[in-house]
């Protein structure tokens, strides 16, 4: 953790920013913002059009002279002005306001496992650029495991996978300390991309990314691993003609073009009980693998890595905001450190 607790207790407010959704948790109002990372800017004034969901809404169905962009790429900012524009436009004036009342206002951040000092300075420049005199910066793989309710600062081996929309982080976390940890840059965009391409080349067939929704809503019927054959309608451009076109695409065969980005997971999970000192590997036997992050959700994927390590795999009750919530419970002072009682000499 690179933040102690008592700094973090003088935050007032905490931002996620990942590279699929924005989320801000305000000490003593909660959740406040959850909205995709997405704004849509007029390239001729400069203007912003729309943040958050209708931003989403409009990828791909835009003039020549609207631009529908990402900010956050990998849960790094790559556009900080973009980036600090958006949080304002989501926050709203009111949120802003009370927040601008703060004396001395101080936020916390996620930051990547593996984040280079230059992009752990574009989210303090991010949100300087909002008003806080102070960031302080917390680890993602510390934060989504007190959201999910690890007991982190016990001497006990625990082990969490966060399933980000651009990169997976995978860590064994002891005496609030992360031991060993692996980022691997397969989330679910690689598999929605996998999708994509299977579609292109076995059926000719051009979608975008937003349309792999159905195919995703198909698999949770029978999940990654079953063998049961499915089918399910989908509509894109042929790549030939460039006309609309329907075709049926077999489910199994889905499954089969997903196998190959996940198959990368399963070797960073490998790695990281490799280097795992073999008393914790024990406590993770019995205990198993937690995913968070909104790809935990993707159908089938516990099960896959339950058959595959042999290990306890289960889910958070809400994947998708436990970084965020784990922030909240640093800020709210709900989380209490490991005390040592010394033998007195």
């Amino acid at each position: 953790m690179t933040a102690s607790l008592e700094q973090l207790r003088r935050c007032h407010f905490a931002v996620d920013l990942g590279a699929a959704r924005t989320r801000v948790y305000v000490k003593g109002e909660g959740l406040v913002v959850d909205q995709p990372s997405t704004a849509a800017v007029n390239t001729r004034t400069g203007a912003l059009i729309a943040v958050g969901e209708f931003a989403e809404k409009m990828t791909g169905r835009t003039p020549h002279y609207i631009r529908v962009v990402r900010p956050v790429s990998g849960g790094t900012v790559v556009d900080i002005d973009m980036a600090q524009r958006m949080l304002r436009h989501l926050l709203g004036d009111k949120i802003r306001r009370s927040l601008r009342r703060k004396p001395r206002l101080r936020a916390a951040a996620c930051t990547p496992h593996d984040a280079d000092p230059l992009a752990q300075r574009a989210t303090i420049e991010t949100l300087v650029g909002l008003g806080a005199r102070r960031v302080e910066l917390v680890d993602t793989l510390i934060a989504a495991a007190v959201g999910c309710g690890l007991p982190v600062e016990r001497p006990e081996a625990t082990m969490i996978m966060v399933c980000g929309a651009a990169a997976t982080q995978i860590a064994v976390l002891s005496l609030g300390s992360i031991v060993t940890a692996e980022r691997i840059p397969v989330g679910g965009e690689a598999v929605d991309h996998a999708i994509v391409q299977h579609l292109r080349h076995a059926h000719e067939l051009m979608l975008p990314s937003q349309s792999v929704r159905p195919l995703q809503l198909a698999l949770s019927v029978d999940g990654l691993d079953s063998p049961g054959l499915m089918s399910t309608e989908i509509h894109g451009r042929d790549v030939a003609t460039g006309l609309p076109r329907s075709v049926r695409v077999d489910t199994a065969a889905v499954r089969d073009a997903i196998e190959t980005p996940l198959t990368a997971v399963l070797d960073g999970i490998g790695r990281v009980l490799r280097d795992c000192p073999p008393d914790l590997v024990a406590d993770l036997a019995e205990r198993g693998i937690m995913m968070v992050g909104g790809s935990a959700l993707l159908p089938g994927l516990d099960r896959m890595l339950r058959q595959a390590t042999g290990m306890p795999v289960n889910i958070a009750e809400r994947p998708d905001v436990c970084a965020v919530q784990g922030l909240g419970a640093m800020l709210e002072g709900r989380i209490e450190p490991l005390t040592l009682n010394p033998l007195a000499a």
